[in-house]
């Protein structure tokens, strides 16, 4: 009989696993994917190459936990919104959207993806196919919801996700590509969600009280 690990050890682990992608997604950034070994991670992450090799045997596995770490969505404790009122669901989903976006290391994984992609196009696969449209594909069956309640009229939920969600990264996430200091105030943030609310709502919202 094998025995399970004790809550004690599995602590230990996940905190050993973040210390790792910490450490690589640093050492992406300022080397390079190319540039950067495994056994440089462990150093970095302060632990063993054998306890880095035991959860990750390869660089491309590495990364791929980095880009679902970083979009990773707690279903349990974020559930999609129910369909009903649309105004509030998508008030709910923008500052969710926010929050994502402007987590810790989200700017500095795009960062290198973008650097990397031209001699590595599959860690922008990675990115898109496990990170982005995982997310992407929750906010465009919720929409599809709320067409099928009859609070939304849409014939393209997929291009409605992409507008909502564009209205907020193009003004919460994409500057902070080109412009180290970009940090927008609580408030302006605050009102880049809710114009694209007020948007969406104009455009797709069937008449009836979740408009108000």
């Amino acid at each position: 009989m094998t025995a399970q690990p004790s809550e004690y050890h599995r602590r230990v682990a996940a905190q050993k696993r973040t210390s790792i992608i910490e450490a690589a997604t640093k050492l992406f950034l300022d080397s390079g994917y190319d540039g950067t070994s495994l056994a440089r991670i462990a150093e970095a992450a302060g632990v063993s190459r054998a306890t880095l090799f035991k959860q990750f045997s390869t660089k491309a596995a590495l990364f791929e936990a980095i880009v679902t770490e970083h979009w990773k969505i707690d279903d349990e404790e974020a559930p999609s919104p129910e369909p009903g009122n649309l105004r509030a669901g998508l008030e709910t989903i923008g500052h969710r959207y926010v929050a994502l976006l402007t987590q810790p290391g989200m700017a500095a994984l795009f960062r290198i993806v973008i650097a990397e992609v031209p001699r590595f196009p599959e860690l922008g696969e990675t990115q898109f196919k496990l990170g982005k449209m995982p997310y992407f594909e929750s906010v465009r069956r919720y929409l599809a919801a709320e067409n099928a309640a009859g609070t939304a009229l849409l014939d393209d939920a997929e291009m409605a996700a992409t507008q909502f969600l564009g209205m907020i990264s193009n003004y919460v996430f994409w500057p902070r590509m080109l412009l180290a200091r970009w940090e927008p105030d609580d408030s302006s943030v605050m009102n880049a969600v809710d114009q694209a609310v007020l948007t969406m709502v104009a455009r797709y919202g069937a008449p009836g009280p979740h408009r108000a």
